[in-house]
Formats: C-alpha cells, structure tokens, sequence
C-alpha cells in the first residue's frame, strides 16, 4: 500500500523562477491497484514519481509504503522496495555488462554486499527461465552485452530487472514512449502480464489516453501540481477518451492541449 499525504515539491524557491510542481499532493494506494498517471506537460507527473522515488525529497507532506514512512529516506534505500522502469532504453541497465551480469545485479538488490562467485549455476537457470517468458529469445544471450541489444529488448529486460523480485511498489515513467509503436505494443502486453500475474501494486505515466483508461485499474490526472481526476470501477470502464478529456476541463477549467497527449489519443476520439 503507497499512501502520499499533502506533498509539496518546489524548484528555485524563493526566486522569480519559482515553479511549484507538487502542491498538497495525496494519494492512496491499495496493493494491487494499477494506476495510469496522465495529464499535460508540466503538470507533475514525474516529479510525483521522482519524490516516491527518492530522487527529490518533498518540501512537505508524508509518504508510507506498507505502513513504512520513507519520506526522507534516499533513492538507495527505497531502491530495495521500489522497481522502475524509465522512459530511456538506455537507463537501468549496464550497457557494457552482460544480460546476466545486470539480472544478477538485479536479483541481490537490497541484499549485504559479500565476496562470492559472480553468477551461480542455479542463477543463471533461473535468470534463463525467467528471460524465456518475455519472448524475445534473451535466454540465448546471457552472455551478450547489454548494449548490444535493441531497445525494446532492453526495456523488456529493465522489467524484468525491476520485478524479478517481487517490489512493493513499481513505477513506469513513460517506459514505453521512446519504442516504435509494435515494440511498444509488446513492451506493454509485458507489463500488463507481470502486474497482473504479480500482483503489483503500480503507477504508469502515460500520454496516451486510450492507454490510460485500458491498462490498470484506474486512471489519475493532474493540471499545474494537482491532482483533478481519479477514476476507478464503472465510471472508468464506460469511459472513453472524449468523455475523459471533457471532464478534465471540467474539473480543471484548462483545455487539455498538449500536442503530445492529442497526437496519442488515435481513434479514442471517435468511441
């Protein structure tokens, strides 16, 4: 369970640049719930995600992940219950290590740091199995570099590496936004599988709307550091993008006019 209580993110405080990217932010998770996360640029999507993250530390506000309050604990020490997957193929993952050399990594994440043998044979079986279920034949190239690989087998692997132990909690920050659209459709079925078959509890930043109201278990928007929209159950299921965007405004007062977001609706518009 994520439980976010009234954050508050600021940059250049107290200058003529100030722009608060957070304000009085809550959120409540149950374990399980898969949240899409949408809203224009700049409205504080991946700030919200950085300050669950431990990238940047809340001006204010509490944050409690399954009744552990990690406000002001770092990246590193979330890092042993958080999994992430970032928007760059090329980020959380070691390009001149290995396939398995990165799983392994990835595997003793939170454990004592110990002299051993690198890989053991019973983790490199495992790590074989695990690879054969994403389909894209990285079983066969344990060996293999990382940065050899395409960029949907590395983001394919970086989920991998994020779930192989279960998290407690797993952020998407648009980790499907630099693939080409049958890359990023594969990608996707992925992470709807391993969520669902794990049980995770989530939250995806996603542009796409019809993405954002057919993935997870509930949609969440935000406008200028807000959150303006939570949708879940009925409502959700018998929405669809133009009923989305419209009880944006609604709610917000603001059009919802990022190229970005409309671009990536497709035929959501005509539902």
């Amino acid at each position: 369970m994520l439980e976010l209580t009234d954050i508050c993110k600021a940059f250049e405080k107290n200058t003529v640049n100030e722009k608060v990217a957070l304000d009085q932010v809550s959120l409540s998770l149950n374990s399980g719930e898969f949240v899409t996360l949408v809203g224009s640029n700049g409205a504080g999507k991946s700030t919200l995600l950085n300050a669950v993250a431990g990238v940047y530390l809340p001006d204010c506000g509490r944050i409690m992940l399954d009744e552990r309050e990690i406000t002001h604990l770092s990246e590193h020490q979330r890092a042993a219950w958080i999994g992430r997957v970032f928007q760059n193929p090329l980020t959380g993952t070691a390009p001149l290590m290995t396939v398995e050399e990165n799983l392994v990594m990835a595997w003793r994440r939170g454990q004592r740091r110990r002299l051993r043998k690198a890989i053991r044979f019973q983790e490199r079986s495992f790590f074989r199995e695990q690879l054969a279920t994403l389909g894209l034949g990285l079983e066969d190239r344990l060996t293999t570099k990382v940065g050899l690989l395409s960029g949907g087998q590395r983001q394919a692997l970086t989920l991998l590496m994020a779930t192989l132990r279960k998290p407690q909690l797993l952020l998407l920050d648009e980790h499907i936004a630099s693939l080409d659209p049958r890359t990023a459709e594969i990608v996707m079925d992925l992470t709807c599988r391993i969520v669902n078959e794990q049980q995770l509890t989530a939250i995806m930043i996603t542009h796409n709307l019809e993405q954002a109201l057919d993935a997870g278990t509930r949609t969440v928007m935000m406008h200028e550091g807000r959150i303006v929209l939570d949708i879940r159950g009925l409502e959700r299921k018998r929405m669809n993008v133009l009923d989305l965007m419209n009880l944006f405004e609604k709610n917000s007062g603001a059009n919802l006019n990022s190229d970005r977001v409309l671009l990536q609706t497709g035929s959501g518009l005509s539902n």
